[in-house]
């Protein structure tokens, strides 16, 4: 229905027009007073209606307004409406867009942190089995030991075995008694570093447990965060998680964070350095461990070599002293023979006792002694009116000197007897034993 005068389209709500300024001919209709209008008394009942036609154009002109009123508001709001949701959108993509470059950003520091832990277990467990070879070494070193220490107190023992006078207290003896000290001493320090060795090993186990539970978290939190990274509009397993935004108490910052981990490796790195430290200290204690009980080895075998030495020479002497003993009891028994002979045949005093001058002139070393038949035979010289008496005298003396004789050359057998049991001990029991003594690098734990 369209109204003469009155244009409606959408432009802003035109204002009312007050009746006194529309057309006449309007006018005139709204208000039935024109020529042809039929007032009278047939339409008296048809007067009494509630609203007049001003009163139903005002509704109707309000009704436009309120109606254009409201779609131009909803048109500001629609619009309105679609310029927020237009931002909303580029915001929420926007901010996705920066939550997942964070995300990233994140991703690359927990990659960072994971990587520098699994290098540093890596590390740990390397130098953990290095350490443990070491320790294995140690253990081999110390079990190397027990043959020199047995070496040494079998050779004292068997040394205790020499008769006397040869059981004597000499250069090879406490050269033996350093070594069994030595050995002792060498395996007390092998011991005590093995037990750290034991604990060395097991800090580093410690430490790398708790790089591997970083590790470990580390690399759960990295699978989460790559999930989340992955999450985007169009993903099906995403849903509403109410309360989620709130921070929790036990929650850590990035600086404590990434503190954790670098106090771990911290550590991790003080221990492997320890641990290469005390590496560096067992191979030296090996290597001069090894090289002491070598010289003291030598030292000993030189012991032994020059006592052997002077075995030989001793008893090479008592059978020299032995063969002239021997020699000289003969020539006892001829000069026992020569004085009975004498007394017999009461010979010239002179000739015999020259002749006993003579004779006892080829006594060898010490034996060329001006004893008292020396003295004799040159008083005899002296006194040519010596008695029958006194070649008997001699003839005792002379008997005397071959018993005496006679002991010595016992004697002399019973040394040379000692001095090859001695000998025997020495070369066939001590040395002998002493060739099977380690080598330097079974000493030093390597076999």
């Amino acid at each position: 229905m369209s109204y003469p005068g009155i244009l409606l389209t959408k432009e802003p709500a035109p204002q009312t027009i007050p009746v006194s300024e529309l057309p006449m001919k309007v006018y005139e209709v709204a208000l039935n007073t024109g020529p042809d209008s039929s007032s009278g008394l047939a339409t008296a009942g048809f007067r009494t209606a509630k609203y007049l036609p001003e009163e139903w154009n005002q509704h109707n002109y309000a009704r436009y307004h309120e109606a254009f009123a409201d779609r131009d508001h909803s048109e500001r709001v629609r619009i309105e409406s679609q310029n927020v949701a237009a931002f909303t959108a580029e915001l929420a993509q926007r901010t996705q867009e920066d939550s997942t470059i964070k995300v990233g950003e994140r991703l690359q520091d927990i990659h960072f942190w994971k990587s520098e832990l699994q290098r540093e277990i890596e590390d740990l467990t390397e130098e953990t089995n290095l350490l443990a070879a070491q320790k294995l070494r140690l253990e081999r070193a110390i079990d190397a030991t027990e043959i020199p220490y047995s070496i040494a107190m079998d050779n004292l023992q068997c040394r205790e075995r020499r008769l006397p006078p040869d059981l004597v207290k000499d250069q090879v003896e406490a050269e033996l008694l350093k070594e069994a000290e030595l050995i002792r001493n060498i395996q007390e320090l092998l011991k005590r570093t093995v037990k750290q060795a034991i604990n060395q090993i097991q800090l580093n186990r410690d430490h790398k447990e708790i790089c591997e539970m970083d590790w470990s978290d580390k690399v759960e939190t990295y699978n989460i965060d790559e999930k989340c990274g992955r999450y985007n509009n169009q993903s099906t397993n995403i849903q509403f998680h109410p309360n989620t935004s709130r921070f929790e108490d036990s929650a850590s910052t990035p600086e404590t964070w990434a503190k954790h981990s670098h106090d771990n490796i911290y550590r991790a790195e003080r221990e492997k350095l320890a641990s290469i430290n005390l590496r560096a200290l067992i191979d030296n204690i090996l290597r001069d461990t090894a090289e002491d009980l070598r010289m003291q080895c030598n030292r000993v075998n030189e012991a032994f070599a020059k006592q052997l030495e002077v075995l030989e020479d001793a008893k090479h002497k008592l059978e020299h002293h032995l063969k002239k003993t021997l020699k000289e009891i003969g020539d006892q028994e001829h000069n026992i023979e020569a004085l009975k002979q004498a007394i017999k045949d009461k010979e010239t005093p002179l000739k015999v006792a020259q002749t006993r001058l003579y004779d006892r002139s080829f006594r060898p070393n010490v034996d060329l002694c001006r004893d008292a038949a020396q003295f004799r035979l040159v008083s005899e010289i002296e006194e040519l009116t010596a008695s029958i008496e006194a070649l008997k005298k001699k003839l005792l003396e002379s008997e005397q000197a071959l018993r005496n004789l006679d002991d010595s050359r016992m004697h002399l057998e019973k040394e040379i007897a000692v001095k090859a049991n001695s000998i025997f001990i020495d070369r066939q029991k001590c040395m002998a034993h002493r060739s099977r003594y380690p080598t330097i690098l079974r000493l030093a734990g390597y076999q």
